[in-house]
């Protein structure tokens, strides 16, 4: 079967998917991520999904915004590839096509944030060209409102 690349732009597409965002964050709740793209959804927030037929092998968040210091850039967020389907090249499809978008929408990076402990994600991630540009830094106000 042909593998395919969709954006997704609408909350129904993407609630539909919440296993996939489950291996990040296993005790996701419908809800929780229901309110999330609520709110994200008018903020450019858009999700690539590789597809063979109506199976998901891998999904990612992004969107595209503007820095002081870029300019418009595009942020990939919760990059994920079902564990059956990785070391298949799902990973690099997914950011072939944002480097793709993110050239034909002139934006001048593209960024991410990957957990300090996720090495497996480090190594990928410099495989494709990224390369750590400074920290960033948090101060959790709530753990409750952490997923």
């Amino acid at each position: 079967m042909e593998i395919q690349l969709r954006e997704l732009s609408t909350k129904e597409e993407m609630l539909v998917r919440i296993d996939m965002m489950r291996h990040l964050y296993p005790t996701f709740t419908i809800e929780k991520y229901d309110t999330y793209l609520t709110e994200m959804i008018p903020h450019n927030y858009k999700q690539l999904g590789v597809f063979e037929g109506e199976v998901c092998l891998g999904i990612t968040g992004f969107w595209q915004g503007y820095k002081l210091w870029s300019g418009k850039y595009i942020e990939i967020d919760n990059f994920v590839v079902h564990p059956d389907h990785r070391a298949k090249g799902i990973g690099k499809m997914m950011t072939d096509y944002i480097d793709a978008k993110a050239k034909a929408t002139n934006c001048t990076m593209i960024v991410l944030d990957a957990f300090t402990g996720n090495f497996n994600a480090h190594r990928f991630y410099y495989n494709q060209g990224y390369v750590p540009k400074g920290f960033h830094f948090l101060k959790i106000i709530n753990e409750d409102g952490l997923s």
